[in-house]
């Protein structure tokens, strides 16, 4: 069955920004000190893909034995993001995305799905001027998942039909949730069975053989 539709993440797959992020995370919470800073990186390495509010309600629950109130998340929120943005805005873009944006835009629809927020998701891409590439982008919430299933009935396609190019677990499971086809950046997919890649270099080199390993 070919692809007739891509469905890429942000963060790690079309910009290099994960470690942006990775940083801002640990400076939003550096006044609880050393070992609550590294305990939150740790859970957010683990858990890419997923909402950063998700994320600081975990850092409370577990970490200060606390519940999150609705100001303290959103303050949290106000301080990753003007921690993180002038970062994420000068981030490279991960070696290939560009040309395999490139390569299928006017040929195969494509979509963005990212844990980031909506707002801020689409005013990044659209100051990196990639946003005219996509038909849509989506950004959080809600969740992984639920993005992908709204970017393959926006698009009118099947899930069988769409490729999701994701670098964590989160966007294997949202995958693997809807029924899609996948393929992973990064050598933490080295022993699944979807293709992978280092960078996004194989999209566009050799997207025949993708597809295909795909479609197995």
């Amino acid at each position: 069955m070919p692809v007739s539709l891509i469905v890429f993440d942000c963060d790690g797959v079309i910009l290099e920004s994960v470690e942006a992020k990775t940083h801002a995370f640990g400076q939003v919470v550096a006044e609880f000190g050393p070992e609550a800073v590294a305990r939150l990186i740790t859970y957010h390495n683990a858990n890419g893909g997923v909402s950063r509010y998700k994320k600081f309600e975990w850092f409370y629950a577990e970490v200060l034995d606390k519940s999150i109130t609705e100001e303290q998340s959103q303050a949290m929120g106000r301080k990753f993001e003007e921690l993180s943005f002038a970062n994420v805005m000068s981030a490279p873009m991960v070696p290939g995305a560009l040309e395999a944006i490139r390569s299928f835009h006017g040929r195969i629809p494509m979509y963005v799905a990212s844990g980031a927020p909506h707002e801020e998701l689409n005013v990044i891409l659209k100051e990196r001027g990639l946003s005219g590439y996509f038909e849509g982008i989506y950004g959080s919430p809600p969740g992984k998942t639920e993005l992908l299933r709204l970017c393959i009935e926006r698009a009118g396609v099947q899930a069988a039909e769409t490729l999701m190019v994701g670098d964590s677990s989160t966007d294997l499971k949202a995958a693997e949730a809807n029924g899609t086809l996948f393929y992973g950046r990064g050598k933490g997919f080295a022993d699944s069975a979807w293709p992978w890649g280092e960078d996004l270099r194989p999209l566009f080199l050799d997207a025949d053989l993708v597809f295909n390993h795909s479609n197995r």
